[in-house]
């Protein structure tokens, strides 16, 4: 039995709303105890960068695997914020002119443009350090064991074996420090890296929330790991497919500068076979939770059927 469409549509919309208010709270111009100001044109920039916007997938996934081991709460809800703190640093920098140079995110001007290019890399840098600061607070969890493993895991998913591990390799595949040749398991390391990590951990941040053992914590890591590739790979079917109005962002731009992406070494059909096989690995990644985890088996669902 699957969780209603209704059900899940709630879930995650209720996710997103407790999140944005709870990332509102995280943002105010009010300097907190220990800092001494927080200037306005800073805090400006990185309220563009993250208020208003996305789909908060991210924290909802940290939230429902928390809530699949009976971890619900603030902890929950902080530790997500912290994951959705640190994805959004990397779309500013990930849209900066020497990166991407993207114009467009969330419907919006980035953030480069809308203020100026030091002020979205000193953003950037804010939203990072703040979300480790989120994970350090003993208000996310009372036990410094955990929260010494939250910090532990999102600085392994998103540095330089992680996210901007992946970041670098995805610049390399342009081109732009010589001639490569991607093949399939380089494209796959890329993809895993540069944005199945962060997806990969969102899920794991709830398993140590929830003091998972050795065994659950490796099922919920297995999922995450195939709902992060499947993410990946719908994305890459989305940026051929939907408009830059549907997306809120700049499509196309994979194939502009030569990026080798599955969708190119699968072709279309290709593509959306192995999105059907991720879905069925996530799926066996749950097997022995029960009907607990049937949100979370939606999950990998909505990632590969959205159309934005």
């Amino acid at each position: 039995m699957a969780p209603s469409t209704s059900t899940f549509t709630t879930r995650l919309s209720d996710a997103a709303r407790v999140v944005e208010a709870s990332l509102e709270a995280l943002l105010t111009d009010k300097a907190a105890p220990g800092e001494l100001a927080r200037p306005p044109r800073l805090m400006a920039a990185m309220r563009h960068a993250v208020l208003g916007g996305g789909k908060r997938l991210r924290p909802f996934l940290t939230i429902e695997a928390a809530r699949l081991l009976g971890a619900e709460g603030q902890g929950a809800l902080r530790a997500g914020c912290a994951v959705e703190l640190l994805h959004c640093y990397s779309l500013v920098h990930d849209d900066l002119p020497s990166m991407d140079d993207d114009d467009l995110r969330r419907g919006r001007p980035t953030v480069h443009k809308a203020y100026d290019e030091a002020t979205a890399i000193l953003a950037g840098d804010a939203l990072q350090t703040l979300a480790f600061e989120v994970l350090a607070d003993p208000a996310t969890a009372s036990e410094p064991a955990i929260r010494s493993d939250l910090v532990l895991g999102l600085a392994r998913a998103s540095g330089l074996g992680g996210m901007v591990g992946g970041q670098l390799l995805d610049l390399s595949a342009e081109g732009r420090y010589g001639s490569v040749d991607m093949g399939e398991a380089d494209v796959r390391l890329l993809q895993m890296m540069k944005t199945g990590a962060i997806l990969t951990f969102s899920v794991e941040a709830g398993a140590i929330l929830g003091q998972a053992d050795a065994a659950a914590r490796r099922r919920l890591v297995a999922y995450g790991r195939a709902l992060g590739a499947a993410f990946q790979v719908a994305d890459d079917i989305l940026d051929r497919e939907a408009s830059a109005e549907a997306l809120g962002k700049r499509t196309g731009k994979d194939q502009e500068k030569g990026k080798a992406t599955l969708v190119d070494l699968l072709g279309m059909d290709g593509a959306r076979r192995e999105c059907r096989q991720l879905v069925e690995q996530a799926d066996s990644a749950l097997d022995g939770f029960g009907p607990q985890a049937l949100v979370l088996r939606e999950a990998v669902r909505f990632v590969v059927e959205r159309q934005v």
